[in-house]
């Protein structure tokens, strides 16, 4: 048995140590980008726009019902046990090393709202919404806008309804729908002040034909911001066959990890006006944390892994920890200057 095997097998029975895991993380991240390098910048940029040709000829997105079984329809009350106050299922922003989780998950969406240029009075359109994190920080800090969240979940469309009726806001809507697939959003404006996705395109492929659809939805003068995690040159797909795909088979099936630039690339609809970029160690304290409360609360985790998986959840036990380990070591390495998260604010052409 190879190596990898004994390491699955392991991982499997819940058996292998962090500090083990955490070395195996490293060595496939590490794998990783050697598979990635080319011998020449020239064929380095020949790969590069070969994969952005390859993007603009597939659908918005493939196994979008996957990403829902492995993520987004587990019982809600497990993210509550994991995330933070906000339920942010994104990277946070530790304003000082000793910040605690909540008070990241404020940080980072303030930084939303101040470099969208969001103002009082707008209407907004969240785009994979989560659990509402964005969708009700606006609705809560900025009760003049009219907020729509478009969530493909209806665990997540129910959770964040019934947290917009408990805290009184009326200023927020939910739809449920597929982004692929949703032309018109049924009794609401179709035209939007300000769009934002957070953490949405990293599950897409096509980005020029998913931009084009996202801009019927803006104003004029609308404009559109965009978190999502990347490499600082590279772009790839998750893949799920061989060993070292383990997230991609797991966690992240059709998603695809994108170059720091990579949405320039596709502007024949929108304009882009203005980039950032999040060191990675924000990430990598996130997702630390995550997993600090997931072994925090580990016993009722546990009761939730048992009704979900049944007898896999042993199993399932070690893929979750091991998902936030990799979260953490993906965004840590290189000291958070290899993987890291890019903003965009884009107009409409």
């Amino acid at each position: 048995m190879s190596i990898m095997g004994m390491a699955d097998r392991l991982l499997e029975r819940n058996a292998a140590p962090d500090w083990l895991t955490r070395i195996g993380i490293r060595k496939l991240l590490s794998e990783r980008l050697v598979d990635e390098s080319s011998a020449t910048v020239e064929e380095e940029m020949r790969r590069k726009m070969a994969m952005i040709k390859s993007l603009k000829g597939e659908e918005i997105a493939i196994e979008q019902e996957k990403a829902n079984e492995q993520h987004y329809e587990l019982p809600t009350k497990f993210f509550l046990l994991t995330l933070g106050k906000r339920r942010k299922y994104s990277s946070c922003y530790y304003e000082s090393p000793d910040a605690s989780l909540d008070a990241a998950e404020e940080s980072m969406l303030r930084m939303y709202c101040q470099r969208a240029g969001l103002k009082d009075g707008m209407s907004v359109l969240d785009l994979g919404c989560g659990w509402g994190s964005l969708s009700l920080y606006v609705a809560e800090n900025y009760p003049n806008c009219k907020v729509t969240g478009l969530s493909n979940s209806w665990t997540q469309r129910e959770f964040i309804e019934g947290e917009a009726r408990r805290n009184g806001y009326k200023n927020l809507s939910i739809v449920t729908g597929d982004i692929t697939k949703i032309t018109r959003l049924q009794g609401i404006t179709s035209s939007f002040d300000l769009i934002m996705s957070i953490e949405m395109f990293e599950h897409m492929k096509n980005y020029g034909a998913l931009l084009n659809k996202i801009s019927k939805w803006m104003k004029k003068d609308g404009k559109l911001f965009v978190h999502i995690f990347c490499h600082n040159k590279y772009i790839y797909n998750f893949e799920t066959e061989g060993p070292s795909n383990w997230m991609g088979r797991y966690f992240f099936t059709g998603g695809t990890m994108g170059s720091d630039d990579i949405l320039g690339y596709f502007q024949e609809d929108v304009k882009l006006i203005e980039r950032w970029r999040v060191d990675g160690r924000h990430y990598a304290q996130t997702s630390e944390h995550w997993l600090q409360n997931f072994d925090k609360n580990i016993e009722e985790i546990r009761g939730i892994l048992r009704s979900t998986y049944g007898t896999e959840a042993t199993k399932w036990e070690a893929y979750w920890r091991t998902f936030y380990l990799a979260v953490a070591e993906l965004f840590g390495y290189n000291n958070g200057q290899e993987w890291y998260v890019a903003h965009y604010l884009f107009e409409k052409r």
